[in-house]
């Protein structure tokens, strides 16, 4: 959960003289205007633009600790100003710089901003805890994250001058769960918050797990960064391709005996927790959110790499209670956090003809901020904007997937290779395609090298999605199939569904679905797309986890399984002369560590000897006819 917007500034570090004298005086009312002196967090010029006085404070919560906070007020400021409130772990060196960035638009139409250090992590007290769980409130002085923002917003309020007593929260990612984690326990005075990229559950869809499946290299690579230090620091590597160092490790249990010693409570706790327990169904704040007392502008990327089902999570919890029209949606052309970078033009090598990220902060964000903080303009006509790809154009919705807009149409996977809206008759044979998954040469979820997720230069983590998928063309051990060129357009708007019928020779599988837009050959003035296979949406299945998430067990060898695979929301249009292609592998690698496709109870504890090659196959038959279900919008 990489947070954009600081990630090139994190090495500051506080005052230490100022907090050692915060520290010998009361904190109800500590704050301290500071000059930007040498040593100072604030050193260098200040940002352009509006003035501001800034001032570094230690905010006391409910058991006595204190967070370190920074805080913005715009000097000259007409009259009374909301709040604007980020909280995150990565640390708050840079937060000035945002408001000639990410945050300019809100900056130019006037707020305060508070950022703060979350408990135990840089100049903030107390011990950090990855995804805090909820608290039980029952428990006198206990806390959580929410209780946090709670205490923060109570003390901002009360002490911060020339406040309108209203106060929005924002942030990305782990900073987009703070900010929905506060939906909890809302102060009185937080009056819209708007979690982008949040994470949901990190054992259903998001950072760590993926239906079972475990995302290996960010799941390592995250927990070592977060959990060395207070701040963050990079796993050394020996070798610049991930790739081999991952596949050379062999078995995870490798990971304690050979490098981290039991020293990550975040790699413990996967060991410990492999399935969907109550370790993980604690962590997930789902089940709490039954109700919307606050708007919600909820922001989600199609091409996120971290954390894409999250936001479309929430947003869905949040609809069947929202009773007053407050749960709102985005949804645009971008990778983590893309809509806070730059002009939002392009991703990779695909185009979208407009700056779909300037749009969203200054067309949707500013001006929904300031209704609802500020009663400027009108109240939001729409539940949700959509940008469709391929039309690149912006779409509105009244409610989101649509209702009554579009039909499901299924897509089957037929003999030769071929994808057709045509269901299989009976008697085509063979019945299903193969191939052979070998553990010990698993498929590169992107073109190699695959560096380092985030410290290594140039590394292409942050738009693999969007990367040309026929480097596994070649591929024994990837299945395509793909209809004719398009003789109409087909546009897609909601959820997307594989319906796999599929057996194994093994006794536990892995199974991952591609939904691929395959450009032609011929595109005159854009051949960079030649004959591009764009990945418009896709998942990962852990065979053991058909029946159920809480209780694995093995996939009886031979024996055709049905399994239903959510590919999640889409906004995308196929152009006329397109094709459309399905790809169907069994290993994804290091995204997702290797299924060592005979069961055994913890694969966090399998041993070398568990890893066996399988013959996978994917059946197409009138019975058993593997399809894609496709919400088609009406002519």
């Amino acid at each position: 959960m990489v947070h954009t917007l600081s990630s090139n500034a994190r090495k500051g570090r506080p005052n230490r003289s100022f907090l050692g004298t915060l520290a010998l005086g009361s904190l109800a009312i500590a704050a301290l205007v500071l000059s930007g002196g040498p040593g100072s967090l604030l050193s260098g010029p200040p940002p352009p633009g509006p003035a501001y006085d800034i001032r570094e404070v230690m905010i006391p919560m409910r058991d006595g600790l204190r967070l370190h906070t920074l805080i913005y007020s715009p000097k000259d400021a007409a009259g009374p100003l909301p709040i604007i409130l980020s909280r995150t772990p990565y640390g708050i060196a840079g937060s000035a710089r945002r408001l000639q960035g990410a945050y300019k638009e809100l900056a130019d139409g006037g707020y305060i901003f508070a950022f703060q250090d979350i408990r135990g992590r840089y100049a903030s007290e107390g011990s950090f805890v990855m995804i805090r769980p909820a608290r039980d409130r029952s428990v006198p002085r206990s806390f959580d994250e929410a209780s946090d923002a709670y205490d923060t917003i109570d003390w901002l309020v009360r002490h911060v001058p020339g406040n309108n007593g209203r106060v929005g929260m924002l942030g990305v990612s782990y900073d987009g769960w703070l900010t929905a984690m506060t939906l909890l326990e809302p102060h009185p005075a937080l009056k819209a918050v708007s979690p982008q990229a949040p994470p949901a559950d990190m054992w259903l869809g998001d950072d760590f797990f993926h239906n079972g499946a475990f995302r290996l290299s960010y799941g390592f690579e995250y927990a070592t960064r977060m959990e060395t230090s207070k701040e963050q620091a990079a796993f050394e590597f020996d070798r610049y391709d991930t790739f081999d160092w991952y596949l050379a490790l062999g078995p995870l249990s490798n990971v304690n005996a050979k490098y981290l010693k039991g020293a990550i409570p975040t790699w413990n706790d996967f060991v410990d927790h492999p399935s969907y327990d109550e370790f993980w169904k604690k962590q997930t704040l789902v089940p709490y959110l039954t109700d919307v007392p606050v708007p919600v502008l909820n922001v989600a990327g199609w091409w996120d790499q971290e954390d894409f089902y999250g936001p479309l999570r929430i947003y869905e919890a949040l609809e069947r209670h929202d009773v007053k029209g407050l749960n709102f949606l985005v949804a645009g052309p971008w990778n983590h956090g893309g809509w806070n970078r730059s002009e939002g033009t392009s991703l990779g090598a695909i185009e979208f003809g407009s700056p779909t990220s300037r749009y969203f902060r200054e067309k949707i964000q500013a001006p929904w901020f300031a209704h609802f903080l500020k009663d400027a303009g009108d109240r939001p006509a729409v539940e949700a904007w959509t940008f469709e790809v391929g039309t690149n154009t912006w779409r509105t919705w009244k409610a989101w997937p649509p209702r009554t807009e579009t039909n499901d149409r299924k897509l089957y996977f037929r003999a030769g290779g071929r994808l057709s809206f045509d269901p299989p008759a009976g008697t085509e044979e063979p019945a299903f395609d193969s191939y052979v998954s070998d553990p010990d040469h698993p498929v590169p979820y992107r073109h190699r090298p695959i560096e380092a997720t985030y410290f290594a230069a140039g590394s292409g983590w942050s738009t693999w999605l969007v990367q040309d998928q026929r480097f596994v063309d070649d591929r024994p051990d990837v299945l395509s199939w793909e209809t004719e060129p398009l003789k109409e357009n087909i546009t897609l708007a909601g959820k997307i569904e594989a319906r796999l019928f599929a057996s194994t020779t093994g006794s536990d599988s892995d199974w991952v679905v591609k939904l691929i837009d395959v450009h032609p050959e011929k595109m005159p003035g854009v051949w960079k797309l030649a004959g591009y296979q764009l990945m418009v949406a896709n998942e990962v299945f852990r065979g053991r986890y058909r029946k159920s998430f809480e209780r694995p067990e093995a996939v009886p060898p031979n024996e055709v399984v049905a399994t239903t695979i959510d590919l999640h929301s889409q906004n995308y249009r196929f152009e006329k002369g397109h094709r459309i292609m399905v790809q169907v592998q069994s290993t994804w690698f290091p995204l997702i560590d290797r299924n060592p496709q005979t069961f055994v109870p913890n694969i966090f504890k399998a041993a070398e000897k568990d890893f066996r090659t399988a013959v996978q196959r994917v059946h197409r038959s009138a019975s058993h006819p593997s399809h894609l279900v496709l919400p088609v919008v009406r002519d």
